[in-house]
């Protein structure tokens, strides 16, 4: 297993965090504090390519490899936890979900803007009944002439309210358990019946529009069906698995940033006439954080190595996922420690950190459930 580098994945990831440091880094207090939607942001990251990194030029995307990419999501959820889940969900959940299930006309017609940054994309599955356990689901997609009807709605789903492009995930056939759900490709701008309900209040996240949809009697042509009738559970679980990894990197890049600005704090701050980083309590906390960023970076950089050579990798991203999320809020957390009191205020962005690291152990998987497809995997083997 190679744990460095290539030539053309450090330029990826030099690239995108100069351009998180000039531009997401001084915005990101406003875009916390506003909760609005960076386009201006999304549109500079289409400029440089970032909006479809992992998929081929010929459908408009960037044509770097998995890994680059999720190098360089962490960069970007280093300067933006929000950001950085926009683009996720974006490119992991959308785009994926097209380029791996999508027939060619739906592949030119749907991909290629998402990758080009014209529009954006969501995944939606989830419902308030049907979180962890998907085949719960209540929406529903009924043959209607030429086409589905769909009934229903989604919650907890990210670029949900701004999205151009939303997978879709329904049941024809509500008999047939898991094998009933189907996917679908939805355009909220096109669908008669595509209602957003609104937007969640969140602690953390900001910037990302995390949007309840709903669904009434909306009809869409036969051609929006991704694959086959029956296939969306399977799909959605394989789009997830390479989700995770990216979920890891979001976390890496969280942790990242909350290490750097304890260590900046704890050379700067000085009590008992010197700076805390002195002390031996404070360089015992900091060097743990540094440990479990420096292990969970490598843990994402061998799933995303596995996934890249077409090498089975579900275990690897759950543990990526797992492990890189739990210690994001640990490093958060032992961030605001060391900041003391500012910590716990706005003035910092210690709090931020813990606020937008939470996230990743709940989303695209939950520790429980990954630990549980952990064990199960370990035990097939």
């Amino acid at each position: 297993m190679r744990l460095t580098l290539t030539d053309e994945q450090r330029d990826v990831r030099d690239t995108v965090a100069s351009f998180v440091d000039e531009e997401v880094v001084p915005r990101a207090d406003e875009i916390d504090e506003s909760d609005e939607f960076p386009r201006d942001l999304v549109d500079q990251m289409a400029d440089l390519g970032l909006m479809g990194m992992p998929f081929p030029v010929e459908y408009g995307g960037a044509g770097v490899d998995y890994h680059s990419y999720a190098v360089a999501l962490a960069e970007i959820s280093r300067g933006s936890g929000g950001l950085g889940t926009v683009v996720a969900a974006h490119t992991s959940l959308a785009g994926n979900m097209l380029y791996a299930f999508g027939d060619e006309t739906q592949t030119e017609r749907f991909l290629t803007p998402l990758n080009t940054g014209e529009d954006i994309g969501a995944f939606a599955l989830s419902e308030a009944g049907a979180g962890s356990d998907v085949p719960a689901m209540t929406t529903t997609a009924e043959r209607d002439a030429d086409g589905y009807r769909i009934d229903g709605g989604k919650l907890w789903i990210s670029n949900g309210s701004v999205a151009d492009t939303v997978v879709v995930f329904a049941k024809t056939d509500p008999d047939a358990g898991r094998n009933g759900i189907s996917a679908f490709v939805v355009r909220p701008d096109e669908d008669d019946g595509f209602v957003v309900e609104g937007t969640e209040s969140k602690l953390g996240d900001k910037g990302c529009p995390t949007a309840e949809l709903r669904f009434d009697e909306m009809w869409i042509p036969e051609d929006r069906l991704l694959g086959e009738a029956g296939d969306g559970f399977v799909q959605a679980l394989k789009t997830l698995n390479g989700g995770r990894i990216t979920i890891a990197a979001r976390s890496v890049g969280i942790a990242r940033a909350a290490l750097e600005a304890a260590t900046k704090y704890a050379q700067e701050r000085e009590q008992f006439g010197g700076p805390i980083a002195d002390f031996q309590a404070i360089q015992h906390k900091l060097a743990d954080m540094d440990t479990k960023v420096q292990a969970a970076t490598l843990l994402m950089h061998k799933a995303a190595e596995l996934k890249e050579r077409d090498e089975p990798f579900i275990k690897e991203a759950a543990q990526a996922k797992l492990y890189a999320s739990e210690i994001a809020r640990e490093v958060a957390n032992e961030g605001i420690q060391i900041h003391g009191g500012y910590g716990y205020t706005t003035e910092f962005p210690a709090e931020r950190f813990y606020r937008d690291a939470k996230l990743s152990e709940i989303y695209e998987g939950t520790s429980e459930v990954l630990r549980n497809t952990i064990a199960d995997q370990l035990l097939d083997e």
